[in-house]
């Protein structure tokens, strides 16, 4: 009977093999291909993520929700916003400290610490003294160590100097400039002149020293020499931290601006020379 029973009508036996083959077959399938594809498939999402990184590079950018590489730059924007800001707090501390120079507001060697001047401002410590290390570079403070920067006090002789090399370096320009500028070119500049004048009527030597050294650019810069004007222009700074005796009179420098566009639309070129050299002969 156990004989006929495993071969009869295909064998129960058999049978239950078949399907226990199939049931197992069932089960392994779906496993097979996560066990054999577990290595390809971190293979598999590593090369993607490295072809989505690359194709992000190339791209430059993908559909908003796509992971890629590009999420990684998300953190960058900060960093290059505060940095920003940094930078803007210095250069408003600098345009300040500069003010107060020409203003007299800060004494002539006097010392003055970055964390005073800093709670003076309602900033910190840290700007005030990145700005006063460029006003060092500038030559208008000097570093007293351990105690912060101190004024520089400039005597009559050393304005003299200062005002000669300016001499040295900007009246030949400005004369090599009077017949190569079109006559055009020299009238746009009325306007800056006309406001130095009413800079200098004002009084504020703060306001005519900005009106003065963009008048100064201005005439330079027709020159197409980015150095030239970067090298007077900060000579003139330097020029400008007011001393004793030597402040300058604003009204009637104001009014050699004038007067020297004058003379270079009118192509007086003897007129352009005295006026130049007047401007220079004396402490600016």
């Amino acid at each position: 009977m156990t004989s006929s029973t495993d071969t009869s009508g295909g064998g129960p036996v058999e049978q239950r093999a078949e399907r226990a083959q199939r049931v197992a077959g069932v089960v392994r399938v779906p496993a097979q291909p996560g066990a054999a594809d577990g290595g390809r498939g971190e293979r598999g999402s590593r090369e993607r993520g490295e072809r989505g990184s690359r194709e992000s590079g190339e791209r430059g950018s993908r559909e908003p929700g796509e992971r890629s590489e590009h999420s990684y730059c998300a953190p960058v924007a900060p960093r290059a916003r505060s940095v920003v800001r940094r930078s803007s707090v210095r250069g408003q501390i600098l345009d300040a400290l500069r003010a107060a120079l020409a203003g007299g507001e800060l004494t002539p060697g006097d010392v003055y610490s970055a964390p005073a001047l800093g709670e003076r401002f309602g900033v910190s410590a840290t700007p005030v003294r990145e700005a006063m290390q460029q006003l060092a570079l500038e030559g208008a403070v000097e570093v007293v160590p351990n105690r912060g920067f101190r004024v520089v006090a400039r005597g009559v002789r050393e304005l003299s100097e200062l005002a000669e090399v300016r001499a040295l370096i900007e009246v030949p320009v400005v004369l090599g400039l009077a017949r190569a500028v079109a006559v055009e070119r020299w009238a746009e500049l009325r306007p800056l002149a006309e406001a130095g004048v009413r800079a200098a009527s004002s009084g504020c030597r703060v306001a005519y020293g900005e009106a003065d050294r963009a008048f100064h650019r201005a005439v330079l810069g027709l020159s197409g020499n980015r150095q030239l004007v970067q090298i007077a222009d900060d000579l003139q700074r330097r020029v400008q931290v007011p001393v004793g005796d030597g402040r300058l009179d604003l009204v009637s420098d104001a009014a050699e601006h004038q007067a020297l566009l004058d003379a270079l639309i009118a192509r007086d070129d003897v007129l352009v020379r005295v006026l130049v050299e007047s401007h220079f002969g004396g402490v600016r």
